[in-house]
C-alpha cells in the first residue's frame, strides 16, 4: 500500500491559500501541547511517588516491635528496614521521572526552536505571494482597462474619419496612438508581474515541499519520542514493582525464619521465675486457748 506523505496532501487550488499549511501547523501545535500535557503528567507523577516515599521513609522510622525478642524481632527489624528501603526506591523513582520530564521539555523546546524558522520563512513567502498576486491582480485590471480604452479610441477615430476635420483627425490618431501606447506599458507591466507572480509561485512549491518534509520528520521524531517516553516511564513503574517485590521478599524469608517455638522458649529462659509452684495451704485443728504455746509460756513464767 502507497505510504501518504505531508506534501502531497496539502495543496489547495487556489494561489493564495494557506488551508493546506495551515493545517499542518495546527496539527503540530496540537502535538506541542500534548508532548507538554505528558511532561506535566511525569512531573505530577513524580511529585506524588516523592511523597508516598517520603511518608513511607517517615513511617519506618516510627517504634515497632521495639518489646519483642528473637526471632519475630529479628523479622521486625528487617520489615522495617525493608520498608525503609522501599521508600528509597520511591524517591529514586520521583526523581528519575523528573528527569524524564525534562528530557522531554527539552525535546519540545528544541522542535520548536527548529520548527520556528521554518515558520518564520513560509510566512515571509506567503505574504510577499499573497502580495504579488494583488499586485498582478490589479495590473490586469489596469490592462484590460486600458485595452477597452484603445479600442474605444480606435473606434471613435474610424467613426470620424470622414465627418472631421483634418486638425480634428490628428487629434484623435494622437489620442489612439496615446491610449495604445498605454494599453502596450500596461501589458508590459501585467506581463511582467505575471512572470514574477510565476517565480514567487515556483519557489513557493519548492519551499511548501521541503516545509511539509520537515513537519513530517518532526512529526515522526515527536510520536516516536512520545511513544518511547511513555514505553520508558512504565518500565519505571514496572520496576519499582518488582524492587519493592524483591525488598518484601527477603521480609517474607525472615518471617519464614520466625520460629515461633523458640520464641516462646527463648522468653522463658530470660524471664523465667522458677519451677516450683507455692505449696497448698495446710488445714490445722484448733486448740484451746489454755492449751496454746503462748499461754503455757506465760503461765510457767509465773512460776519464777
Amino acid at each position: 500500500m502507497r505510504e501518504l506523505h505531508f506534501k502531497d496532501n496539502f495543496w489547495n487550488t487556489d494561489v493564495t491559500s494557506t488551508a493546506g499549511y495551515d493545517s499542518i501547523i495546527q496539527h503540530l501545535n496540537d502535538g506541542k501541547r500534548t508532548c507538554k500535557e505528558i511532561e506535566d503528567f511525569m512531573k505530577a507523577r513524580a511529585v506524588i511517588e516523592e511523597k508516598y516515599g517520603k511518608e513511607l521513609l517517615a513511617l519506618s522510622k516510627k517504634v515497632c516491635g521495639s518489646s519483642e525478642m528473637n526471632t519475630l524481632k529479628r523479622s521486625l527489624d528487617v520489615f522495617k528496614l525493608q520498608t525503609e528501603n522501599v521508600s528509597l526506591s520511591h524517591l529514586h523513582l520521583a526523581q528519575t521521572m523528573r528527569e524524564e520530564a525534562k528530557k522531554l521539555e527539552d525535546f519540545r523546546e528544541k522542535q520548536k526552536e527548529t520548527r520556528k524558522k521554518v515558520e518564520q520563512q513560509m510566512d515571509v513567502l506567503h505574504k510577499q505571494k499573497a502580495a504579488q498576486y494583488k499586485k498582478t491582480t490589479e495590473a490586469k485590471k489596469t490592462y484590460e482597462q486600458k485595452c477597452r480604452d484603445k479600442e474605444e479610441a480606435e473606434q471613435n477615430m474610424n467613426r470620424n474619419a470622414t465627418t472631421s476635420s483634418s486638425k480634428q483627425q490628428e487629434k484623435l490618431y494622437a489620442k489612439t496612438q496615446q491610449a495604445k501606447q498605454t494599453a502596450e506599458e500596461a501589458d508590459r507591466v501585467y506581463s511582467q508581474n505575471v512572470s514574477l507572480l510565476g517565480k514567487m509561485r515556483e519557489e513557493w512549491l519548492n519551499e511548501h515541499v521541503k516545509a511539509c518534509e520537515f513537519f513530517e520528520k518532526q512529526e515522526m521524531e515527536r510520536i516516536n519520542t512520545l511513544r518511547n517516553s511513555v514505553w520508558t516511564h512504565l518500565n519505571h513503574l514496572s520496576q519499582q514493582c518488582v524492587t519493592s517485590d524483591e525488598l518484601y521478599e527477603d521480609v517474607r524469608k525472615s518471617l519464614e525464619q520466625c520460629n515461633i517455638q523458640e520464641d516462646i522458649e527463648h522468653f522463658i529462659n530470660l524471664r523465667r521465675t522458677g519451677d516450683k509452684p507455692p505449696a497448698g495451704y495446710m488445714n490445722q485443728q484448733k486448740v484451746p486457748w489454755y492449751e496454746s504455746a503462748f499461754f503455757v509460756c506465760c503461765a510457767s513464767l509465773q512460776y519464777y
